[in-house]
């Protein structure tokens, strides 16, 4: 998937789990970090691909991204993988941490969830295309749905362009303005 399907589809994950499970409490701060965190997540397993748009943004961020890419075995490894979730779950969890001392308004764990939510996300989205993902890895097997890979989606065509992308946009639409009214009680408490 394109990162802009990948930024949807965190976002939607984030509203939908948001709805099903809220939170006791719901600072605003909390809200615009977790956002934040959430589309991090959503992009950061392609931090092995060095023409990722995380790399493409920085000034020697090719050249970094090559470094990287290769320090992680290359796009869909590690990074796409539970023990990859993992890894990145526990780096973000410790970052949080470490920061949460300048964001005492912010709780934290719901940052670290919204993070979370959207490198599932992505795994998921990138599950359904040809290449699939190595869920498992060590054992080097890709998984995709449907588990026939022809009819998996081609990164970046019409599949993904025409139905995916304008799918996830109408549903986040409908969703968050059916909802909009228990988002704001939500936040204000």
């Amino acid at each position: 998937m394109i990162s802009r399907t990948h930024d949807l589809a965190a976002i939607t994950a984030l509203g939908v789990v948001l709805f099903l499970a809220p939170p006791e409490s719901l600072t605003l701060a909390t809200v615009l970090v977790a956002i934040l965190a959430n589309q991090i997540g959503g992009i950061a397993p392609d931090i092995d691909q060095p023409t990722a748009p995380f790399w493409r943004n920085l000034p020697i961020g090719g050249v970094v991204g090559r470094i990287i890419g290769r320090m992680l075995g290359g796009h869909r490894f590690i990074t796409h993988s539970l023990l990859g979730l993992a890894l990145f779950g526990w780096l973000a969890h410790l970052l949080l941490i470490t920061l949460q001392p300048i964001m005492s308004s912010i709780d934290i764990n719901i940052v670290w969830i919204a993070f979370m939510i959207g490198m599932i996300s992505h795994l998921i989205m990138d599950s359904f295309t040809k290449e699939g993902v190595p869920w498992l890895l060590p054992i080097p097997i890709k998984f995709g749905l449907p588990p026939i890979r022809r009819l998996r989606i081609t990164t970046g065509k019409s599949i993904e362009n025409f139905i995916i992308l304008p799918g996830l946009l109408l549903f986040n639409c409908w969703f968050y303005a059916i909802h909009y009214s228990q988002l704001l009680t939500l936040i204000h408490g």
